[in-house]
């Protein structure tokens, strides 16, 4: 492994860039200066770098100081291909971004010491077998390993006098099962015989260069019931917050999580907290008395969204914010009586506070300027740090502290930006079929010229319970600035559905599969030709998961409206991917609100299969080889029947290696090529037969004398 440890000294990244605001909304233009005479491309978009995660240092007071993640793609052709890596960096009071832990490094799950004198978190380093537990000083030195376990350590918390940690981990398994795969008696008994994840105390060794010689004390597991998700220690260090599923399915964890209390001394539960449906991240109340955790309104709300508080004695909970016309995204107690919180509402987020009786809210910063998320509060609640995005970066490390009017970005991870001219982002708002108002994010094309129609391309988000945010819009999946500067526009819906409306809104396309949903994504496309930008005769569609759905379903039931599609990780088969889904519950309860065999006619209907023959819709077809949310079946379902049929062309390309979305750099820079490729084959090009399925690398290879543009240290 590859790893560097640094001190402070590094000259400081400093973000001097200010947002620009008009009449509320925020204004993207394109170039600032004659040097932006550059277009996004597919190596920009495969080495953007995002912040992923920050916490603010419970110190802090009048100024912030926080340690942040940083994703930094690996690059494809020079590193050895895999997930990017993720290293740590701090801010410091005076606005400073310095590395601390960067290089081939993968640090995970920051937290700071009680002490706010180092910081905590989990990696493989060196000749670790599994993950264990770090801690670096905030003056810098070497990273030093505190804690470790036979089969990893998961999610972690500290005690508040720092003489303990609360981890998540399963069991080893026994010697005599191990011993007889090793002869290779390797059979898998389907979702039977699963090891539950365990909650575990355990003293951190103690602050040494390295695990003395002395045998340090084992773990001790706690014996609780259920398969743990997450744990935190309550401020009087009495009890412990714990999530629990049933069991480790997926399914179980989606669904039936509940909230328990359970006392440190005893390792009992003392008692439930009454969640019900999906269940997001909690905070304990500084006093230890309440616990605010982010959960669903019922059993049948498709995502986690509204502000709940329960107290340390369990029972009924309180919905602080009923019928809020948004979703939560992040929360934190300002103090013993207080919650802050950020809440997507429309495209935008909004940052606000609570009092725990539902009292005295007060919006800090109204939606309309900026896209937040992940906020982290000093232990005297006046400072905190967030991660902000927006049309013109991926995600960045911001603070705020009280007094001020909006947050600070303090972190620029891709300084090489400034030297991209970036297409015009805009809000849309339209009107479907039925009256419902829609809004978008539309990317318009870079150098539009008056009066042209432009090839259009939808990108269609998954979930369906996601949401579509005035935020960076470019991925590897998503076209956006890339499509954009090819001469596409691109439009991102929050069909109904989504999230970021309100629990009602997310819950209008129940029980409609494919109906009213993807109706939608043609009133788009409907609407913005009749702006005058788009040419209805161009129109592709895109997306992943349920996105994939939407361009099955476009493709086939829907293909007199698309020109072309790029399908991915998406479903075909409603009937077949109930039977081979690790959630089939999620589905029911959530989205189609029955099940196959209650109306085995309707999935058939609803299923983009069913409708094959009706395709005239050329679709390039993508999935993982070992995704078990949707199964690879699904997508050669859908390959081979048009394929068989032959009146239309079709492609499929598998990802070893894959699941439910791409991890690895070459895979990423492989489907982003092949995406742009069908598009502009199909919107700009010639047509007819799919384009070569060996792609073209020139220019893609960095030369050995290229330097890494990474500004970190290896060694």
């Amino acid at each position: 492994m590859k790893y560097a440890t640094r001190f402070y000294g590094s000259a400081a990244r400093r973000c001097s860039a200010r947002l620009v605001f008009a009449a509320g909304i925020l204004l993207f233009a394109g170039p600032a200066a004659p040097a932006q005479d550059h277009a996004l491309t597919a190596i920009d978009v495969a080495r953007l770098r995002s912040v992923s995660s920050v916490q603010i240092s419970p110190q802090s007071n009048t100024s912030a100081a926080a340690a942040y993640t940083l994703s930094v793609p690996r690059r494809a052709f020079a590193d050895d291909d895999g997930p990017p890596w993720s290293e740590l960096h701090i801010l410091t009071p005076g606005g400073e971004s310095r590395p601390f832990i960067t290089g081939h490094v993968n640090v995970n799950d920051i937290k700071w010491t009680p002490d706010g004198q180092s910081i905590s978190f989990r990696a493989k380093r060196g000749e670790d077998k599994e993950t264990s537990l770090y801690v670096i000083d905030v003056l810098g030195g070497e990273a030093r390993k505190i804690l470790q376990h036979d089969t990893g350590i998961g999610a972690y918390a500290w005690s508040p006098d720092g003489k303990q940690v609360a981890f998540l981990a399963t069991e080893k398994e026994p010697k005599d099962k191990k011993e007889r795969q090793d002869k290779g008696f390797k059979a898998e008994v389907y979702e039977e015989g699963l090891r539950s994840v365990k909650v575990w105390l355990a003293a951190p060794q103690p602050a040494r260069d390295s695990f003395s010689d002395d045998e340090p004390p084992k773990p001790k597991a706690l014996d609780l019931p259920g398969s743990a998700t997450d744990v935190q220690f309550s401020p009087t260090g009495q009890h412990l917050a714990v999530a629990l599923a049933p069991s480790p399915l997926i399914d179980d964890e989606y669904m039936r999580q509940k909230l328990h209390v359970v006392e440190v001394a005893s390792g009992k539960v003392v008692s439930t907290l009454d969640t019900v449906g999906k269940l997001g991240t909690f905070r304990w109340s500084p006093d230890g008395r309440r616990i605010a955790f982010i959960g669903a309104a019922d059993l049948h709300d498709p995502a986690e969204g509204r502000l709940m508080i329960g107290g340390v004695e369990g029972g009924a909970v309180r919905d602080v914010l009923p019928n809020y016309p948004g979703h939560i995204t992040s929360i934190a107690w300002q103090d013993d009586d207080t919650v802050m919180y950020l809440v997507d509402e429309g495209l935008w987020t909004a940052f606000g506070k609570v009092d725990a009786d539902g009292a005295n809210q007060k919006t800090i910063l109204p939606a309309g300027t900026h896209v937040m998320s992940g906020l982290s509060l000093a232990a005297n609640g006046l400072s905190g740090a967030m991660i902000c995005e927006s049309a013109e970066h991926p995600p960045e490390a911001y603070t705020m502290v009280h007094g001020d009017a909006a947050p600070r970005r303090i972190t620029t991870s891709n300084p090489w930006l400034a030297d991209r001219r970036l297409a015009k982002q805009e809000p849309v708002r339209y009107t479907a079929r039925d009256g419902l108002e829609i809004e978008g994010v539309l990317v318009r094309p870079l150098d539009e010229e008056p009066g042209k129609r432009y090839p259009l391309i939808l990108s269609v988000h998954g979930g369906p319970e996601a949401h579509e945010s005035m935020g960076w819009k470019t991925h590897y999946a998503r076209p956006g600035q890339l499509a954009a500067a090819k001469g596409f526009a691109v439009f991102y819906p929050n069909y109904r559905g989504s999230t970021g409306r309100g629990v009602a809104f997310s819950k209008l396309d129940q029980g409609d599969y494919a109906g009213k949903e993807f109706d939608d994504l043609v009133d788009a496309a409907d609407h913005l030709a009749s702006t005058g930008l788009v040419d209805r005769a161009k129109v592709g569609v895109t997306g992943g998961s349920y996105g994939g759905f939407a361009t099955a379903w476009c493709a086939t039931a829907l293909s007199e409206h698309f020109a072309a599609g790029v399908m991915f990780v998406g479903l075909s088969d409603l009937v077949s991917k109930f039977g081979t889904t690790d959630i089939p519950q999620e589905m029911t309860l959530v989205h189609a609100t029955k099940y196959p065999w209650e109306d085995w006619e309707f999935f058939r209907q609803r299923s983009p299969i069913t409708h094959f023959q009706n395709c005239r819709t050329p679709l390039l077809i993508m999935a993982g080889a070992d995704d078990t949310r949707v199964d690879p079946s699904q997508s050669m379902e859908l390959y081979r029947y048009l394929k068989t049929w032959g009146k239309t062309p079709v492609r499929l390309v598998f990802y070893p290696g894959e699941g439910h979305g791409n991890r690895k750099a070459a895979a990423r820079l492989d489907y982003n090529l092949r995406m742009m490729q069908w598009f502009e084959h199909y919107l700009k090009g010639p047509g007819g037969d799919p384009p070569a399925q060996e792609l073209d690398y020139t220019g893609l290879k960095p030369k050995k004398s290229e330097p890494d543009d990474s500004e970190r240290a290896e060694g």
